[in-house]
Parts: C-alpha cells; structure tokens; sequence
C-alpha cells in the first residue's frame, strides 16, 4: 500500500536527492501543522535525510522553538516574509540539519492579522542563503495545506538541483 500523503508529490525525489547528496533536512511549519515533515517520513528511507522538525502553530512558539526573533513577529507578525525566512533558518541551525524549510499562512477559513485565506509564505534555507516564496492558494484549509507543503517540496528540490553539492 502506498502513502496517501507522498502519492503526486516531490517527496520521492527529494528523499533521493537529499541521500544521494548526503545531506539532512529539517522543517519549521505553522499552518502544516507537521504535514511537511510528515510527508518526507512517508517515504522509505527517509530517516536517513530527515533530521526533525517543530511545529509552532502557535505565534509565541515560532519564537520560543524555532528561533523567530521577537522584533520580527511585532513588526511584521506571524504571516509574513521575514518570519518564514526566520522559520526555515531556525529549522536548520536547530535541528542541525543542511537544509531548512519554513511555513506560514492563513488556511482559513478566517483572515489573519490582515492577511487573506490562501496568503502563505514558504522559505528555503541552504547553504547559499534563504529564498522565500509567497503564494496566494486558493481551496479549502486542506487543499491549502496540501499545495503549500507541494509547493515547499517542489522549491527545495528546486534550490538543491541549482547548488552544487559539497
């Protein structure tokens, strides 16, 4: 039987990817709730890549665990560009792994702080810095939830294939 959660995804290849490269990964995610890291675990041998993770749904956790700096939740608050960056860096540098990845948004079916269901930030840390995404999603909570963390595994992939291994 196959993994509902890994079937049509990037989750695969990215596994791959990351054992081929021997490099690890961790995650930071606030409106997956997990489901990113839940995702990779889904695929054989993904204990060998996928260091952790930590789940800060709630706005005090981001800084608490994954190391948001308080400045940056009161400027620009939980849904923004800068703390997804500052989510997918804690990841990494916490978890001790070489790459890390960050989610925010608003999965509905309420805005947040301003921001409109669907808004979501996705962040890549590497080795050649942070790169971070902004999508507007639309669908319900789970369709949103779904396509951010397709859209996290497709970037990270992405980024690895353009940075030359070492």
């Amino acid at each position: 039987m196959t993994d509902p959660l890994v079937d049509g995804t990037d989750a695969v290849a990215l596994v791959a990817e990351l054992a081929g490269r021997g490099q690890t990964l961790a995650s930071a995610e606030s409106l997956t709730a997990g489901l990113f890291a839940a995702t990779i675990a889904g695929v054989p041998g993904a204990s060998a890549v996928l260091r952790g993770g930590v789940i800060v749904y709630a706005t005090d956790l981001k800084a608490e665990l994954a190391g948001v700096a308080e400045a940056t939740l009161a400027a620009d608050g939980p849904v923004a560009s800068s703390t997804a960056a500052e989510l997918a860096a804690g990841a990494a540098t916490r978890c001790r792994a070489d790459w890390g990845v960050g989610l925010t948004g608003v999965a509905g079916p309420d805005p947040q702080d301003g921001k409109p269901v669907g808004t979501v930030f996705v962040a890549v840390a590497g080795p050649d810095g942070v790169r971070i995404r902004e999508l507007m999603l639309p669908g319900g909570r789970w369709e949103i939830r779904r396509a951010a963390v397709d859209a996290a595994m497709s970037d990270l992939l992405g980024r690895m294939r353009s940075v030359v291994s070492g």
